[in-house]
């Protein structure tokens, strides 16, 4: 190749991924709802640009560059969900334990991750695109029981809202099966939803959000059993993927903090607030007896309804804190 050409090619291709990067965050979005995985949606918008680049000359611009993207991104996701069809929560694996029970060991299955809200909020104008309700932790484990197609119909039709012809030329398909398709995964969807799924139309309310942030991370780091008690809904849950145990009912999930967390030897706990899936979620750094730091432990994704905690999605997964911008020391 010519000095000449390597430089046309060379301008071209950073041509072509500034206007790829344009799209990025949107993209990373789009196949983490696929997915489930944050891992895995970097790797697939990676294949994506890297797919894009090699079948540029295809692009026949008779859609918007955008949607031809989409198209690949969809199809790299689907290719991905044939080999590994759904992540997992614990409540899929196992049924709630005894709250006076070991814990079980961490199990290497494919979990469903969480995800983080600073990336959302990078999305600018698209942001419009990730409504609550299309990214929440239920919705992302719902959505687990749908096949790929289906799955992929779901988020074309109601999490961006495309046409029912849109969504059937991205898929090559006709109107027809889309439709079918939807109403199917809308049923299923309803079966594996909360029922106060209907509630999360409106706006939270940020005022009592934060306060049940707040009186959560101050009665941990008071070691104020009465105070949580206090936040907990009766059927409240907590989960620790990769750990499969997890517990169902205030009752249980307070038996398990008496007895396991606030161990005398489980050491000191401090906490950083953030965000994830549009919920508030808290950054667990535990600091064991004889060590001088605190280090990463646990990234704690809360559902708060009212004024109470309905769920404690604890991922036991300090490999998460980069994503988040968090510290990897206190």
């Amino acid at each position: 190749m010519t000095e000449a050409a390597l430089g046309t090619r060379t301008s071209e291709e950073a041509e072509f991924a500034a206007l790829f990067e344009r799209h990025r965050r949107e993209l990373h979005v789009h196949c983490y709802r696929m997915l489930g995985s944050l891992q895995d949606a970097e790797d697939l918008v990676q294949e994506t640009f890297l797919n894009a680049w090699r079948n540029r000359q295809r692009f026949e611009r008779r859609s918007s560059f955008r949607t031809w993207l989409y198209r690949i991104a969809t199809n790299a996701c689907l290719n991905a969900l044939r080999r590994n069809p759904r992540r997992l929560v614990p409540q899929q694996v196992l049924q709630p334990a005894d709250p006076d029970a070991d814990l079980l060991p961490a199990e290497e299955l494919p979990w469903l991750q969480p995800y983080p809200d600073r990336l959302l909020d990078e999305l600018g104008p698209e942001a419009a695109v990730v409504s609550r309700e299309t990214i929440e932790l239920a919705f992302l484990a719902a959505i687990q029981h749908l096949p790929p197609r289906q799955r992929a119909v779901l988020i074309l039709r109601d999490a961006l809202d495309w046409s029912a012809s849109d969504a059937a030329s991205l898929l090559d398909s006709s109107v027809a099966s889309v439709n079918s398709a939807l109403q199917r995964a809308r049923a299923t969807l309803k079966q594996h939803l909360p029922e106060e799924r209907d509630k999360w139309g409106g706006r939270p309310d940020p005022g009592k959000e934060a306060r049940v942030l707040r009186r959560y991370m101050d009665a941990w780091e008071r070691r104020d059993l009465a105070v949580l008690v206090s936040l907990l809904k009766e059927d409240a849950h907590v989960t620790m993927p990769p750990i499969p145990t997890w517990f169902q009912g205030r009752e249980a999930v307070v038996g398990f903090f008496a007895h396991h967390v606030f161990a005398p030897t489980r050491g000191e706990r401090r906490h950083l607030s953030t965000r994830a899936n549009r919920q508030p979620a808290v950054a667990l750094y535990r600091r064991e007896p004889g060590e001088r730091v605190f280090v990463p432990r646990v990234l704690e994704v809360l559902r708060i309804e009212g004024e109470q905690l309905a769920g404690i999605d604890a991922f036991v997964s300090p490999e998460l804190f980069p994503a988040f911008g968090l510290p990897s020391s206190l």
